[in-house]
């Protein structure tokens, strides 16, 4: 991958990570896009607030904290699956693309969620999981009653090979030990799922996939929906020879490395719609390569998607040398198209960051009581990264806790995917039950988070130094700094285990430039060299922080200095 070298502070020859282009765009006061200038909160439903009682997060839980989330300043939400199904997948089986699982409540609940969060400046945004359905989508129980079904080509059907066994050897997500096949004894063929057998992919060769998955789009499009997440969007193209994988890239879910040139063709067609369509609706894609100079492609010519989940940094430890590539090959790979980061440290997937940091802490051979004071630290100075980072963040629920994940005991994991963690209920207040009480015989669907007595939203909101303050602190800062938002980004020079960058605008009567400092160090570090000076706007140890830069940063120490 290219990379751009950092530079010394007030360096001539600064290493400008913005492009001319969108340098020229802001000299001719273009609008600047909502979703540029967005922080996104993602909600997983089930687990973030429960409104009946049942164990289960919905809807209506959700709109209840819609003004918890205005309070804490973020502009946008995603909303992770709620579509009827059998949950195989936790919903990203779709038995009905246009509906709302019972389980989460109804349209009219959906509907006026919606229309509060508009009413509270925050725009929606919804998953749409193109590349595969359930197995009990009647699309795909039509499909395998008959190899002459109306929807039989709707999926990826192929001969047994001449020994019985799949057509090739992808194996799916999940287990790696399994294909990416099941045999379907009724008619005699194996049916293609990338991820679990219940999920079967499906074939968009056959036009009238393309043309119902659009109609799926259209009808959220209609409800008021603001855009969509694109569930490994990527995979809507494969070869139609389906050739083996190379013998180098065997035990690879094959999700992981497809990549085909017909995908972009589709992405096109679903931006066109996108954009038939009043007030900027946009989609993010999930393209999980493991490649940002790939990830990077789905944008197209600004024709593709809107933006792009990059992975290599979601999986970057907690180290500067690491952070400064990641910037740069961000830079190097997105720039020259004119295309926009996203960034992202947590989701529904992986383990939440702080537990990542924690775990290799642990590895390195840390002590307890060392651990758990840095813990802390890394959280609060990973904040402070991701919300002045250039590019539009997405926090994922929890983190603005601090929360790590859940211990879930064996007899209550129920995700085939081990992401039981990362996906424990949001603890809202410090009673007994954290904020989800259930009848008698019923508990919250998985385990809570550990230190609930003190990781509740409650809590942390009458401390003025909690982590939660220090979220809020930090989005209020960026929406009221435009170098923040869509200014340029240039690294520079640092001492080791410092990451430092300067955001400023194009604007040369700009009042509001910053500069970031990231101490990923269990250690106190000088950084005169930086020859900063101005005031402290946010410190990651203290929200209400303020005075002129000393110049020494403490251990996992983040500080954004104004001026």
């Amino acid at each position: 991958m290219g990379s751009i070298p950092s530079t010394p502070a007030g360096s001539a020859a600064s290493a400008d990570l913005t492009t001319s282009t969108e340098s020229h765009a802001s000299a001719m006061s273009t609008p600047v896009p909502w979703w540029k200038r967005a922080v996104f909160y993602q909600i997983y439903p089930r687990s973030f607030a429960d409104s009946n009682g049942d164990g289960v997060g919905d809807l209506a839980g959700i709109r209840a904290h819609l003004e918890d989330l205005a309070w804490l300043g973020v502009d946008a939400l995603w909303l992770s699956p709620f579509f009827p199904s059998p949950m195989a997948d936790f919903g990203y089986d779709v038995a009905d693309y246009c509906n709302v699982d019972p389980l989460f409540g109804d349209l009219a609940t959906f509907d006026a969620l919606v229309a509060d969060a508009h009413d509270l400046g925050m725009r929606v945004i919804i998953d749409w999981v193109p590349n595969h359905t359930s197995d009990q989508h009647p699309w795909f129980v039509d499909a395998g009653s008959s190899r002459h079904a109306e929807h039989r080509n709707w999926y990826v059907w192929r001969e047994p090979s001449a020994d019985g066994s799949p057509p090739n050897n992808w194996v799916a997500a999940f287990d790696l030990t399994a294909p990416a096949w099941t045999f379907h004894e009724p008619s005699g063929q194996w049916y293609l799922h990338l991820f679990e057998s219940a999920q079967p992919d499906l074939n968009w060769d056959e036009p009238a996939v393309e043309a119902a998955m659009l109609d799926t789009l259209r009808f959220w499009l209609d409800r008021g929906v603001d855009g969509f997440r694109a569930d490994v969007v990527h995979g809507i193209g494969k070869d139609p020879a389906l050739p083996d994988d190379p013998p180098e890239l065997v035990g690879i879910p094959h999700c992981a490395i497809n990549d085909v040139a017909v995908t972009h063709e589709r992405l096109r067609t679903i931006r066109q719609l996108l954009e038939s369509y009043p007030g900027e609706r946009m989609m993010v894609g999930e393209v999980f390569l493991m490649s940002t100079q790939a990830i990077a492609t789905y944008y197209g010519t600004n024709d593709e998607v809107h933006l792009a989940f990059n992975f290599p940094p979601l999986f970057a430890p907690w180290r500067a040398d690491r952070w400064q590539a990641c910037i740069q090959e961000t830079a190097a790979a997105l720039d020259p198209r004119g295309a926009w980061p996203s960034w992202v440290l947590s989701n529904h997937d992986n383990p939440r960051h702080r537990t990542r940091y924690d775990r290799a802490a642990a590895r390195a051979g840390e002590d307890e009581a060392t651990a758990a004071v840095r813990s802390e630290a890394r959280a609060r100075a990973a904040a402070v990264l991701l919300l002045t980072l250039r590019g539009t963040p997405f926090i994922y629920q929890g983190d603005e806790l601090g929360l790590t994940d859940a211990d879930v005991p064996a007899d209550r994991q129920v995700d085939p995917g081990g992401r039981d963690g990362c996906r424990a209920p949001l603890p809202w207040n410090d009673g007994p039950d954290r904020g989800w009480p259930t009848a008698d015989h019923l508990r919250p669907w998985l385990p809570l988070p550990p230190d609930g007595d003190t990781r509740n939203r409650a809590a942390q909101r009458r401390d003025p130094h909690s982590i939660l303050h220090l979220y809020r602190r930090l989005l209020a800062l960026r929406r009221t700094t435009p170098a923040l938002q869509t200014g340029q980004a240039e690294l520079l020079d640092a001492p080791d285990g410092v990451l430092a960058m300067r955001r400023r605008t194009e604007d040369a009567t700009d009042a509001a430039p910053c500069t970031i400092v990231v101490n990923m160090t269990g250690q106190p570090v000088h950084v005169h060299e930086l020859g900063l000076v101005g005031h402290v706007l946010v410190a990651s140890d203290d929200p209400e922080a303020s005075g002129p830069f000393s110049g020494v940063l403490g251990p996992d120490q983040a500080v954004i200095v104004g001026g």
